[in-house]
């Protein structure tokens, strides 16, 4: 779990209305843990991927992972979730198109584009260094949170479409669908 006080305040607001959901026994809930949008991991405004520089910028470490899930696999997913036999009530329910280390991000991307990629680490104090010279950007606030590596991963065994075998994009799908032309 994220937890409260992370540099990205939003998700304390995600953990209040948690609260509020288990605190009370009138209204069913169920909450479906995503991961981030595949798309915005490649997304120049985050950073992460720099196709001019053919860089991969790996937030906290090679080895930290996140999840992914396209926005038409959630769609299809939460349909899926909500008419689900015996209906989920009160729970927590995991999704992942895909979970990767950002170390493999570079290597699929090379595979992919058919050129090296390099890595940089962003650290987490280098991150929380940036985020304090401009405290209200809210990207770097998201890549201060994804170097931290808590609550933003989880495997994709286990998840709600590992279990029901349900095809969803992995990255390297998704990536050679949206940027083989980068």
């Amino acid at each position: 779990m994220i937890g409260r006080g992370s540099p990205q305040d939003l998700f304390d607001a995600q953990l209040d209305v948690r609260e509020l959901l288990r605190a009370q026994d009138k209204t069913e809930w169920v909450i479906i843990s995503t991961g981030m949008f595949t798309s915005f991991l490649f997304e120049p405004v985050f950073e992460v991927v720099d196709f001019v520089n053919d860089t991969v910028n790996a937030l906290g470490g090679l080895d930290n992972s996140v999840t992914l899930t396209t926005p038409d696999d959630i769609g299809t997913l939460t349909a899926e979730i909500v008419f689900f036999e015996p209906r989920f009530r009160n729970e927590i329910v995991y999704l992942s198109g895909d979970t990767v280390t950002y170390g493999e991000v570079a290597g699929m991307l090379e595979s992919v584009l058919g050129r090296p990629f390099t890595c940089n680490v962003w650290t987490v104090p280098y991150l929380i260094q940036e985020l304090e010279k401009d405290p209200t950007h809210h990207i770097k606030k998201y890549r201060a949170v994804f170097a931290q590596g808590r609550g933003v991963a989880w495997p994709k065994v286990g998840t709600f479409n590992e279990r029901q075998s349900i095809q969803v994009t992995t990255a390297e799908q998704w990536a050679r669908k949206h940027v083989a032309d980068e």
